[in-house]
């Protein structure tokens, strides 16, 4: 007997739904693309997981002379760097009593402060007397800082106009966009920087939840790292259209720069967030959050990146678009360095509205494990960790 149609195509349907669901079982676990269905995240959160310190031999202040006046102190050549002004003291403050609390006050690391303005005297007092350590307060040279002579500034105005109606903020914001050049690749020329090799960027209205009790900085030297980060999102798409073109002209021009180890397919992911990557015209927009990094200025300072960064300011996009020291420095560091020496601080509490790192440690307080942002439910689609743990690894 003929089976009856609704009958037969329920039948099928339900097939089909095995089908997928069998498919979905046996993806990588640790990875849920977007397709053109529903963003669905990480199935597990490495940051419920117990997070303990990285592997290998760690300084410890309890071991080596760390006093903030030693003149053997085990301190290597690094600092803590911000870029800020005299009106975010209010907001600089907590930040430097965080990163002192959980870290600093141990080690002692000098802070040095940057503004194309004069710092004034309050500032100077009040940041001092937030630590032991030494600080420095420089300004940016006005070269340094100034809107290149190349940049029209008619077509930047153009351009502004344009971005503010996307919706972009800072756009029609000089200084913004200054900003963004300086951090991309002028900071670490800055004279003030010439002995140090390793740095540790903070900002206003930042916030670290866990005590770390190992030198961060020897942590790097030891283990040759390159750059470490908390944070890893996606882009505005619209703010950085042609940056992974003129990338690409470049690499074209300089095909041997590229690292053998390096994370190319991290930053052309089309899986995740396929829309990104069309309207950034084949760039994931994946990048580390640069209001927290820690980085070795030898590698900016070196010849690949320093001939990336001039080709990037030549081309104009800094002023023309809204390029980003953040997906500058990860693309830069994505294509160049050896992927094995970037590092995940996933032991590192630390928030910056809206976004968190926070670890499941003993050690950590003030924060819920694993929660990655606080707000609208939206946001979880800026999270690029599910594209890097698949590509790179959770190193």
């Amino acid at each position: 007997m003929a089976v009856a149609r609704p009958i037969r195509m329920l039948s099928a349907a339900c097939v089909v739904f095995v089908i997928f669901m069998v498919f979905r079982m046996n993806r990588d676990s640790s990875y849920v693309g977007t397709g053109s269905g529903p963003y669905n995240g990480m199935k597990s959160d490495p940051l419920k997981e117990i997070t303990g310190e990285p592997d290998g031999n760690l300084w410890r202040a309890d071991e080596h002379d760390y006093s903030p006046d030693s003149p053997n102190s085990a301190r290597t050549n690094a600092a803590i760097i911000s870029l800020v002004r005299n009106e975010e003291l209010d907001e600089l403050i907590p930040s430097i009593r965080d990163l002192e609390r959980t870290w600093n006050s141990k080690f002692n690391y000098p802070y040095i402060f940057f503004n194309d303005k004069p710092f004034t005297a309050e500032f100077k007092k009040r940041t001092q007397a937030e630590t032991k350590a030494k600080c420095q307060y420089e300004l940016v040279p006005k070269e340094h800082w100034d809107v290149p002579k190349y940049i029209d500034m008619d077509l930047f105005k153009e351009s502004a106009e344009l971005l503010k109606e996307q919706g972009l903020q800072y756009a029609d914001k000089v200084s913004y966009h200054q900003m963004c050049r300086w951090n991309s690749g002028m900071f670490y020329k800055h004279p003030a920087l010439e002995k140090y090799r390793y740095y540790w960027r903070i900002e206003p209205k930042v916030q670290f939840f866990c005590d770390v009790d190992y030198d961060i900085f020897r942590f790097m030297e030891d283990g040759n790292k390159t750059y470490g980060f908390t944070i890893n999102l996606f882009d505005a798409p619209e703010s950085i259209p042609k940056l992974w073109p003129t990338t690409q002209e470049f690499l074209a021009a300089n095909p041997s720069y590229l690292s053998d180890n390096n994370m190319m397919a991290w930053l052309t992911d089309d899986q995740l967030r396929p829309e990104h990557t069309r309207d950034a015209n084949g760039y994931s927009t994946c990048h580390f959050w640069s209001n927290f990094e820690i980085g070795d200025m030898d590698f900016f300072r070196g010849d690949k990146y320093s001939a990336y960064f001039d080709y990037l300011d030549h081309a104009g996009g800094f002023f023309y678009e809204r390029w980003g020291d953040a997906p500058v420095h990860s693309i830069g560091v994505g294509l160049f360095a050896d992927a094995a020496n970037v590092h995940w601080f996933r032991d590192i509490g630390y928030r910056h509205v809206p976004y968190f790192n926070c670890p499941n440690s003993p050690k950590c307080s003030g924060c819920t494990p694993g929660k990655f942002y606080d707000g609208a439910s939206f946001l979880a689609k800026e999270d690029c960790r599910p594209s890097y743990f698949k590509h790179v690894g959770t190193h």
